[in-house]
């Protein structure tokens, strides 16, 4: 099995760290991999800690009197240089749970009330958003959306615009624009289940 020998701290930084690992492979040759986390220091890397615990949370939610239209984001990210859509999604406070994170996140995004529905909870625990390069988990919050949209809750760094996207514009989207993956496996789920939160019960 492989082995990890050092690890060192690359940034410091508030939200997001790089961390170069010095590794042993399984053929015993010598080597270095390197991981981005939110972990502020090296001794919460989760390869330290050996806990999984939500970073951030997903939030898939339904809106409209018929719980017939899906809350988005395209939003605007460094990365790509472009915009994406995205769920509502953000940062987990420290003692925060995920759930009161959702409805938190919900309303500062998009100025929209978040009422999360109670699932199994191997539904809604942290999964791993892309492990080849994070430790990042995210949980995913399930629910309906009321109230008027609002972006008076954005921080500066935020340059979204809130879609309430229908069947026939979420398989625009899907066809045409750039989605974040996990957005994008949910939102098959709304185009194509009759009843879009199906797989949760």
């Amino acid at each position: 099995m492989a082995e990890i020998t050092k690890v060192t701290q690359l940034t410091r930084n508030p939200y997001v760290n790089l961390y170069e690992l010095d590794t042993v492979n399984r053929k015993q040759r010598p080597g270095h991999y390197y991981v981005a986390s939110r972990a502020r220091k090296t001794d919460e890397l989760e390869l330290r800690t050996r806990t999984q615990k939500p970073d951030g949370v997903i939030i898939y939610s339904l809106y409209g009197e018929k719980q017939d239209r899906v809350v988005l984001v395209r939003q605007y990210r460094y990365t790509i240089d472009d915009y994406i859509y995205e769920f509502p999604a953000g940062l987990v406070e420290p003692g925060e749970d995920y759930h009161d994170a959702a409805v938190r996140e919900m309303k500062e995004e998009t100025g929209l009330t978040l009422h999360p529905i109670p699932v199994d909870n191997f539904l809604a625990k942290p999964y791993y958003t892309t492990i080849g390069m994070t430790d990042e988990c995210c949980a995913t919050v399930y629910g309906y959306a009321d109230g008027e949209v609002s972006q008076s809750g954005l921080e500066d760094t935020e340059e979204l615009e809130v879609v309430l996207a229908d069947r026939t514009e979420v398989q625009r989207i899907l066809k045409e624009e750039r989605v974040a993956i996990m957005c994008a496996y949910m939102l098959m789920h709304f185009l194509h289940d009759e009843e879009p939160f199906a797989f949760l019960l």
